[in-house]
């Protein structure tokens, strides 16, 4: 027997020399893609041995790792078996998507730099001799009598200090007093990513940086219309629309924010400082900015700059004096989520040619070339979220994410391995891929014959039977859907190098953030053109950065200065002002 440790899953076991690495994880619980059932064929299980000993290189994995692969250790987790106690890095990408959520995001470690601080201290109570008012008390046992006291703080002050004996921890952001507890209080931040289509919200520890809790869920403001310009409109029209979406937003943050806590047996009054990023629609609906300008040409904001308000002031309901920190926007359509993601992945601060990609509902790119950074925006639309597909779905269990296909015989795999029920965007990515590597569908998206397409009323592919309901399919409506998607997202890219005079090929480093981001084959993202044709050792994908960014606002004011600098660097190019773009554009759609 020996031990094998999964990181950074964390999950460790004794398992038999027998056993392959893929066997162990399964009984670790560790959830590894693996599409031809452990044969070796697929190359999605991927590996990499950290430390120990591991049998040899099979000739199956000769023909899917690449030299450099080899050399850097990664092995097939089916094809490898241990001969000593072993630890492995499993990468994102060899994950199905409820692991990948669990390790989603970069990890980038700073030094804690918080705004705000704690202090523990032991107050002398007034008395007749001494009738020291208790602003006056507290403000000179700190050591700042020209300090403050948030307003609302000061409000139950006095009763506070007195149920308190006198004994207290304060939270103190520069000089002014935003939240008191009793010693030994535990104070923490809030940092959330609203996207077009989903919120991710990380309580995290203030003075050490830890993120205690994470949460998802829908954006509300998704009923209001899928994509962003509906909802301009929506709360364009007037008063009562924009405070509609406005109180969904802050309805769904303090919803998170109170589950968040419950889970960590934490109270929302220790909340004592929020970062929120989101694309700079999202960011003027929820600070109830006019957004009817992002709409039209030439789609500017009203506000570029960074943001502190007290958390209050839109409805937040955390600790009484806590303030809400907004990271600064770039254009009318590249926002705080944007500079949140360059300043997670050091986008900004690389030396080779770099592209970034935060690939949503809504698409940000920007490419860095010789420290120059340009960025720009595409409106990539739903489909990667499932939607307008006919048997499209989130990421669940049950959705499709991996397929293979070789000549008639089809293999799948599900979001934990449950019964399909339906296909989610990596798995239609994944679809369309391999219908085009065995040339079932064409360069333009025309779908063709094969034993299992069929022509009814709409042009199909079965992906799996089900008796006694109708069978899960792509249809050719489907892939046009996605072809619409992916071509916004390369046009994006081709007008980025252009616009600096390279060429997609000068590209030395691409990464790819976002949830869904995450989620794709890159192989895959390749073979169909919504990435550029180049060697996959230059991909990376690094989860939701945008939150890694918003993370590392909240606990490090340098961070906070960094990411202004950031936004002041990055140049804009609107799309829409590119020469011959919609040409370029239907280029884009075809495979």
């Amino acid at each position: 027997m020996f031990n094998i440790d999964f990181e950074p899953i964390g999950r460790r076991g004794q398992c038999s020399a027998d056993q392959s690495l893929l066997e162990s994880a399964r009984e670790l619980n560790v959830d590894i893609v693996s599409i031809c059932g452990g044969v070796g064929t697929c190359g999605h299980c991927k590996v990499q041995i950290i430390a120990g000993k591991v049998s040899k290189l099979t000739f199956e994995e000769q023909g899917e790792l690449s030299a450099r692969e080899q050399e850097q250790g990664y092995r097939l987790a089916c094809q490898t078996f241990p001969l000593s106690d072993v630890k492995v890095h499993v990468p994102p990408e060899s994950l199905t998507a409820p692991q990948r959520t669990q390790v989603e995001g970069l990890e980038v470690d700073v030094v804690p730099e918080p705004p705000v601080r704690a202090l523990e201290i032991q107050l002398t109570a007034p008395t007749l001799a001494s009738p020291v008012p208790d602003d006056v008390n507290l403000l000179t046992a700190l050591g700042i009598p020209d300090g403050s006291i948030d307003f609302h703080l000061q409000q139950n002050l006095s009763r506070q200090l007195r149920d308190l004996n006198w004994n207290l921890s304060v939270a103190l952001r520069g000089d002014e007093i935003v939240a008191l507890a009793a010693p030994g209080a535990k104070w923490v931040g809030l940092a959330v990513d609203i996207g077009t289509t989903k919120i991710a919200a990380y309580l995290v520890e203030m003075e050490t940086g830890k993120t205690l809790a994470s949460r998802g869920q829908m954006n509300p403001q998704i009923s209001y219309g899928e994509d962003l310009v509906t909802r301009i409109v929506a709360a364009s029209k007037n008063e009562e629309g924009a405070a509609k979406l406005q109180s969904l937003l802050t309805e769904a943050l303090n919803q998170l924010a109170a589950d968040l806590c419950a889970e960590t047996g934490l109270s929302t009054d220790h909340i004592v400082e929020a970062v929120v990023v989101g694309n700079t629609a999202i960011h003027h609906l929820f600070l109830k900015l006019p957004v009817k300008q992002l709409g039209l040409a030439p789609y500017v904001p009203a506000t570029r700059a960074a943001v502190d308000i007290k958390a209050r002031e839109i409805g937040l309901k955390l600790a009484p004096g806590a303030y809400l920190h907004l990271l600064p926007n770039v254009a009318g359509y590249v926002g705080a989520d944007h500079v949140a993601m360059l300043l997670a992945t050091r986008t900004a601060d690389a030396t080779q040619t770099t592209l970034a990609i935060d690939i949503g509902t809504n698409t940000e790119l920007c490419l860095n070339h010789n420290g120059h950074l340009t960025s720009a925006s595409c409106a990539s639309g739903p489909a990667f979220e499932g939607a307008h597909i006919k048997f499209g779905m989130r990421a669940a269990p049950g959705a499709i994410e991996h397929v293979l296909l070789e000549n008639d015989r089809l293999e799948i795999q599900t979001i934990a391995g449950e019964t399909p029920i339906g296909i989610c965007g990596s798995g239609l990515l994944d679809i369309v891929a391999q219908l085009r590597l065995n040339n079932i569908i064409d360069k333009s998206g025309r779908m063709g014959a094969h034993p299992r397409v069929r022509k009814e009323t709409v042009t199909e592919f079965i992906l799996v039977e089900r008796p006694g309901q109708d069978p899960i399919t792509i249809s050719q409506k489907d892939v046009r859907e996605l072809q619409l998607a992916k071509a916004a997202i390369r046009a994006g890219i081709q007008a980025l190098v252009m616009a600096v005079g390279l060429t997609e090929t000068d590209i030395e480093q691409v990464i790819i953030a976002g949830a869904f981001g995450t989620f794709i084959d890159v192989g895959s993202a390749v073979t169909i053109g919504m990435l550029p044709p180049l060697p996959l050792d230059r991909f990376s994908q690094v989860g939701n950065a945008a939150g890694t960014g918003a993370r590392l606002a909240l606990i490090s004011t340098t961070q906070r200065a960094k990411a202004a600098e950031i936004a002041r660097r990055d140049g804009y190019i609107e799309l829409a002002s590119v020469p011959n773009f919609q040409r370029k554009f239907a280029e884009a759609t075809n495979l």
